[in-house]
């Protein structure tokens, strides 16, 4: 059965790059239809769906689930995330390229989304520069300090032979990661992991991968590179969530932080993330993630 599918780059760097991700719409599942046709056709298997991100060149793929009729609760978008290993929880940059898709055929979007754990809000519009500028909540950030074993077997398969000197951690916004910084750009530039031993290491740990960054400037603008293996994605031209986490894990108590994070130049894939965090009335930041796209 076909599907009409959008390939959208998410998270610009200007009007270049991106990270090129696949939206796929998909119908809403009722009891009323008799069975599948050209009109009306079912959604795929989840098979089908990890076959999608490698038929497209993409990494990731996202599909897309119309709200129901008004009548039961707030209209959501449902969205699902794959990639050739199976479903994600959470994907920032599928999210990203979500709400352009939706934004597109709509003129903007200001509402609700639903994953499989939770319901947030999302915005998109078109900007005067002709690209869709979305944002969107992605959750609390849950944070703790790695066991010291979980760098012995990590530092030497991202080629790295000392602890880091500036503030790390593992982050959830669905699935664990470690957040790991290095000097500077420079650094994060020559590094060249060995994609094997970091996936056995990050299985082994139960994390999806590794988000290693530079120190952010004074006006808040970083660079990351996110290896992610264990999920089929060796490296992430864009990580949106990882940079959530990172805007968690650098918030002081009762200060605003702005992080603008580059991602992609060593895929030739130039990307840009925003987020900015806010105090929350329990003490933990209020994420909120931004990025551009093409409609």
């Amino acid at each position: 059965m076909t599907r009409s599918a959008t390939l959208v780059r998410a998270c610009l760097r200007g009007t270049d790059g991106g990270s090129p991700t696949a939206v796929i719409e998909e119908p809403r599942r009722t009891g009323a239809a008799p069975g599948p046709s050209p009109e009306r056709p079912w959604p795929l298997t989840d098979d089908e769906r990890r076959l999608v991100p490698g038929l497209l060149g993409a990494s990731h793929a996202v599909f897309v689930t119309p709200p129901a009729p008004a009548g039961g609760g707030a209209p959501a978008y449902a969205l699902r995330f794959f990639t050739s290993e199976g479903e994600l929880p959470a994907c920032g940059h599928g999210t990203v390229a979500a709400l352009a898709h939706i934004a597109a055929r709509t003129g903007a979007f200001d509402g609700l989304l639903r994953t499989a754990g939770r319901v947030f809000v999302g915005r998109a519009r078109r900007g005067g520069d002709g690209l869709i500028h979305a944002a969107f909540d992605p959750g609390p950030v849950e944070l703790r300090q790695p066991e010291p074993a979980a760098y012995d077997l990590l530092l030497p398969a991202l080629g790295l032979g000392r602890l880091p000197a500036g503030p790390g951690g593992i982050a959830s916004v669905g699935r664990p990661r470690l957040l790991l910084p290095v000097a500077d750009r420079a650094e994060l530039a020559a590094l060249a992991p060995d994609v094997g031993l970091l996936r056995a290491a990050c299985d082994r740990l139960g994390l999806l991968g590794v988000y290693v960054y530079s120190a952010p400037t004074r006006e808040g603008r970083a660079a990351a590179r996110m290896f992610a293996p264990s999920i089929g994605v060796d490296e992430d031209i864009a990580n949106a969530n990882s940079t959530a986490c990172l805007a968690a894990l650098l918030a002081e108590p009762g200060r605003p932080l702005t992080l603008t994070v580059d991602m992609g130049d060593s895929l030739g894939h130039p990307a840009t993330l925003t987020a900015t965090a806010r105090p929350g009335p329990d003490g933990r930041p209020r994420i909120l993630l931004g990025g551009t796209a093409s409609g």
